[in-house]
This record gives structure tokens, C-alpha cells and sequence, in this order.
């Protein structure tokens, strides 16, 4: 089973800083996985031309199933509210995660994450330097449960906070709550580096499958996209980064075969 994650920035070049629904569809298509995780996917958005972007990466992947999560309703950067569960199939404009699987999924749940209350600078978008200083914004998780090579096997995905501190006790309280199948997969963007990941997670059984720089795109530095698991979910064949013609951040995608226990010695 090949799981791949991918913040695609809204689906935006930073080649030409245009959205193209063709030229996502197409980058996630090539990342050829069973199970791709999205973040920062739009819903309804005047920036990405109005389009559902999960249910479009859906159809050029042949999904069997797919399901976007908003994290916030209204448009990103102006007025928005924080999403609740009754916003799932609203019409309004949202911003969040999605997944999308070729494997049928038995069953979905959602953990919503408040946002911090304080501001905190972050890299300007585009990974090209300098720092802007940001209000939080209320993050979202999204599990499929479905068959993975060794058993049941639980793949989730979230874009935690960039507050430092705040977004550790998020991924703390998601090592905390994932994992109710006898497998357990996270991946997305935790913006959080390789060396607090682990820590972050000590004691809880979760181990990374993916140790490579993923943002900026370009000519990354820094580890902020992860694929982490917990229990049997297969033994790791094959994992690396991809760079794509959109988004800051590179895709990352692991291989995952019946037997071993899902990480690869080196």
C-alpha cells in the first residue's frame, strides 16, 4: 500500500503563482498512491476557482473514497469562523484537510483542534524568506479506517498550528487519541521539525516511517511534513519526497507491504 501526504498550498505554483484545477489533479495523480492526505485543500474558494479540489483529486485518482474535513468556513486570511461537524457537507467556502483513498474506508471520524490565542511569526508563504506575524487558526483531523497490508489500519491526516507549544500539545493529544484500530497511520504537515516530533510522542508508541528535509520546496531544510505509525501497518519498502510543480512544500510518500512492523532500519 502506497500512502502519500502532500500541503498543496490551495494548489497554487509558486512557478507562476497561478491555481490550476488540471495541474493539482495531475500532481496527485502522479504521486500514484493508494491513500493520498491533503492539506490546506479548498472548498468553494474564489482563490481556486470555486472548486471542491478534494473531490477533484478524487475523480483523477479513480478513489474508491474521499472525504474532504473543513477546518475554518470563509475565506482564509479575511473573515472565517471555525468549522463544526455540521459544516461537512455545507455549501458555504472552507479551507481544511482531505483524503482521498482507493481503498474502500469503513468508517470516518474528525478531532477538531482550537486555535492558540496568541499571534506568532511564521516564514512568509512561498518558502522564500522573511517572517509575517499571524493569528492562529483552528485545525482540523480527519482518520479513515480501512484494510492495510498487515490488518485494519487507521490512516489520518491534520495540519497542526505554527504556534510553537501549541502545536506540540495538539500532535500530543492526537498520539493520544488516534490508534483505535490494531494500526495506526499520521500524516500531513505537523509543522513541527523531525527533533521535537519525537519527543512530542515519547511514550506513546509512534515512530516516523520518513526522515527527509520537505519544505521549501526548492531546496528544503526542514522536516515539517510526517508520516508517523503505531502498531502493524506493514513493513516499509520504499519512502522518499517528491517535488511537485505547486505548493511550498514537498509531497512525501512511503511504500507499505504485509509483514515487519512498518520501519526500515538504517
Amino acid at each position: 500500500m502506497r500512502v502519500a501526504t502532500f500541503n498543496v498550498l490551495h494548489g497554487r505554483s509558486l512557478l507562476d503563482g497561478l491555481v490550476a484545477a488540471d495541474r493539482l489533479a495531475r500532481a496527485c495523480a502522479s504521486l500514484d498512491a493508494d491513500v493520498v492526505c491533503l492539506q490546506e485543500i479548498d472548498r468553494g474558494q474564489r482563490r481556486s476557482g470555486g472548486l471542491d479540489q478534494t473531490a477533484a483529486v478524487a475523480e483523477a485518482l479513480g478513489a474508491a473514497a474521499w472525504r474532504f474535513e473543513a477546518a475554518l468556513v470563509g475565506e482564509p486570511g479575511a473573515r472565517w469562523r471555525p468549522a463544526t461537524d455540521d459544516d461537512e457537507r455545507g455549501g458555504e467556502p472552507a479551507y481544511g484537510v482531505g483524503i482521498v483513498s482507493r481503498r474502500p474506508v469503513v468508517g470516518w471520524r474528525v478531532l477538531r483542534l482550537a486555535a492558540a490565542r496568541v499571534r506568532s511569526p511564521v516564514a512568509a508563504p512561498g518558502g522564500r524568506g522573511g517572517m509575517i506575524l499571524l493569528a492562529d487558526e483552528p485545525r482540523v483531523a480527519l482518520a479513515a479506517t480501512l484494510e492495510g497490508p498487515s490488518g485494519p489500519l487507521e490512516v489520518a491526516t491534520t495540519h497542526l498550528s505554527f504556534v510553537p507549544g501549541h502545536n506540540v500539545r495538539q500532535l500530543r493529544r492526537l498520539g493520544r487519541e488516534l490508534g483505535t484500530s490494531p494500526g495506526a497511520v499520521l500524516a500531513g504537515d505537523l509543522n513541527l521539525p523531525r527533533a521535537v516530533v519525537g519527543p512530542a510522542l515519547a511514550g506513546l508508541g509512534w515512530r516516523s516511517l520518513v526522515r527527509a528535509a520537505t519544505f521549501p520546496a526548492a531546496e528544503p531544510r526542514f522536516q515539517l511534513d510526517h508520516v508517523l505509525a503505531r502498531g502493524p501497518v506493514g513493513r516499509v519498502v520504499g519512502s522518499g519526497t517528491v517535488v511537485l510543480d505547486l505548493s511550498d512544500h514537498r509531497a512525501v510518500v512511503v511504500e507499505l507491504a504485509a509483514g515487519g512492523d512498518g520501519y526500515r532500519r538504517r
